[in-house]
């Protein structure tokens, strides 16, 4: 089992940038494959973006395309998620996401706010 803790999030201008982190706990991170979800108010959780065990493939949403980047540090036990020219759309809660075959866990989020 492994448990997240997200960092990172607040509340930032149209256009401006967050990097948020997720720390992992336990000897296995690279087990896992890692991801970003978010949940804006009353709206279900989607999908932001992913990245594998070695961190050599990366996978975004087509809303956040170009515009955030996933990546992950094996020996730091670390996801991150650069988000860049955000927009008031992005406002949401941020999860992170860990799955290893079947099972996944979740991290107890970040808010992050983009005001316009």
């Amino acid at each position: 089992q492994v448990q997240l803790a997200e960092s990172g999030g607040g509340l930032v201008q149209t256009g401006g940038s967050l990097r948020l982190s997720c720390a992992a706990s336990g000897r296995t991170f690279s087990s896992y494959a890692m991801g970003w979800f978010r949940q804006a108010p009353g709206k279900e959780r989607e999908f932001v973006a992913a990245i594998s065990r070695s961190g050599g493939f990366t996978y975004y949403a087509d809303s956040v395309k170009g515009r955030f980047t996933i990546s992950r540090n094996n020996a730091k036990n670390t996801v991150y998620l650069q988000m860049n020219s955000l927009k008031p759309e992005d406002t949401a809660v941020y999860y992170c996401n860990a799955r290893f075959l079947s099972s996944d866990y979740w991290g107890q989020g970040t808010q992050v706010t983009v005001s316009s």
